[in-house]
């Protein structure tokens, strides 16, 4: 008796289905890439950044209050620290009476400028007293050394004349002498007055340095923003250079990413950047290409690549970008540097 056929399987069918299926998948999902890279410059190597401002005393001692909280928000002037300063206040007051000294000194110089300048007068008119005289005395002496000659007077009267004219001639030089000194003492008079005026201004200095360092005794903040990394206590003693807290500049926020050298292609300031901050995933956040690092990270390193030794492999570097955060200040608030981002610029 014939063997009965076997009906013949029917194909399976779902398998070439789910096989299309991920292949026109694979395919669209291959061209949406595309047109998106093609428009799109990515990186995840990136992250916040900020302006943080070391607060560093300007002179040595012990710290008598704090007047700020860690990690509070702080203004800019506002007073945060205020170290013991009874040691400046008594070199200012040093200084002071210094310079109260100098300025007499001053006084006294011109005081004797003027009595310098009037025995300088009274020399003078001496010189012309005796200037007067020794006249006469030639005059004198000319009218009896005539006279002596025909006998009209006696020796004695002209011995007596040329006697008067000698000592008028001594006295009229004494008081040339007398006058010279009386004005080259004026003269030290004046340059002494200069000496004091220039150790008026030396004191002068003296107190402003002094009131300088009585100024840096009370540590004020230089910008507004988040006060941190508090390393001192009330009574501490403190070092002149020595950093005593940071402060995260308000307003200050960026991004630094850092793109391969491969990517600089079609990278331009200005360019739109989408930012995805991975703390906060369903943060709308956007940007603005910036500026462009002078060199690659790898040249700011502390030991950088020399290339001219040993054994040379390429590797991609990259390079730092900054870039621009467009955000209200209650958004920037959430931000903190350090955190890691994405971003995405757009091509243009």
């Amino acid at each position: 008796m014939a063997q009965e056929q076997e009906p013949k399987k029917k194909p399976n069918r779902v398998l070439p289905i789910i096989l299309g299926i991920i292949l026109i998948g694979g395919i669209a999902f291959g061209i949406k890439e595309y047109i998106y890279y093609g428009k799109h410059i990515d990186t995840d190597d990136a992250q916040i950044d900020a302006d943080i401002s070391p607060v560093v005393a300007r002179v040595g001692g012990y710290v008598d209050s704090i007047f700020f909280e860690e990690n509070g928000h702080v203004t800019d002037g506002q007073v945060l620290v205020k170290l013991d300063d009874r040691d400046y206040k008594v070199k200012l007051e040093q200084a002071l009476s210094a310079q109260k000294g100098a300025s007499a000194g001053v006084g006294v110089g011109q005081s004797q400028i003027i009595a310098t300048a009037a025995n300088s007068s009274s020399a003078r008119a001496n010189v012309e007293s005796t200037a007067a005289r020794l006249e006469k005395a030639n005059k004198d002496y000319a009218r009896y050394a005539n006279l002596v000659k025909d006998g009209s007077v006696t020796q004695q009267v002209f011995d007596q004349a040329k006697s008067d004219r000698d000592v008028a001639e001594a006295n009229y030089r004494a008081a040339q002498d007398q006058y010279k000194a009386a004005l080259e003492q004026v003269g030290t008079s004046r340059n002494q007055l200069k000496v004091t005026d220039v150790g008026v201004t030396q004191k002068q200095a003296d107190v402003d340095y002094a009131k300088l360092q009585l100024s840096y005794a009370t540590v004020t903040s230089p910008s507004s923003g988040i006060a941190s990394k508090k390393n001192i206590q009330i009574g501490q003693l403190v070092q002149a250079g020595q950093t005593l807290f940071s402060i995260v500049n308000d307003n200050s926020l960026y991004i630094t990413a850092n793109f391969k050298e491969t990517q600089l292609t079609n990278l331009r300031d200005g360019q739109k950047v989408k930012i995805d901050v991975d703390a906060y995933p369903d943060l709308d956040l956007k940007g603005e290409v910036y500026n462009f690092a002078p060199a690659t990270g790898a040249k700011f390193s502390l030991l950088p690549p020399d290339n001219a030794t040993g054994n040379y492999v390429k590797v991609v570097q990259r390079i730092p970008v900054k870039i621009k955060i467009d955000a209200d200040k209650e958004t920037l608030s959430k931000l903190r540097p350090g955190m890691s981002v994405s971003v995405s610029v757009t091509k243009n």
